[in-house]
């Protein structure tokens, strides 16, 4: 029998003779609860964080929504307060040639 084949065979034989002893992993009852614990306060740590994201998009959903609502309000609001400062101006110069017209009498 050739090297290689005898190589073959006996890789042959050690797999099947592992394959009759079964591997037996020992877990202990408590390791096995503290894992199944952990896990299922991962489940509901996640399970939270899902809730929360659909939660916040849903109210930067509400937020989008009364933003578009209110976006003409605040343009029309802009829009006054443009028209005031412009009449307060106005004001402000009539005032300031009533008070040079005034003073003018006074010399």
């Amino acid at each position: 029998m050739s090297e290689s084949k005898a190589a073959v065979q006996s890789h042959s034989e050690e797999q099947q003779a592992g394959h009759e002893e079964p591997v037996a992993l020992a877990v202990s009852a408590d390791d096995f609860s503290a894992l199944e614990e952990r896990i299922v306060r991962a489940v509901n740590l996640v399970k939270r964080a899902r809730a929360a994201h659909a939660a916040a998009e849903e109210r930067a959903a509400q937020a989008e929504v009364r933003l578009r609502e209110q976006a003409p309000l605040v343009e029309q609001l802009q829009q006054e307060v443009n028209a005031l400062r412009a009449e307060r101006d106005q004001v402000r110069q009539r005032v300031e040639r009533l008070l040079a017209q005034l003073d003018a009498l006074e010399l």
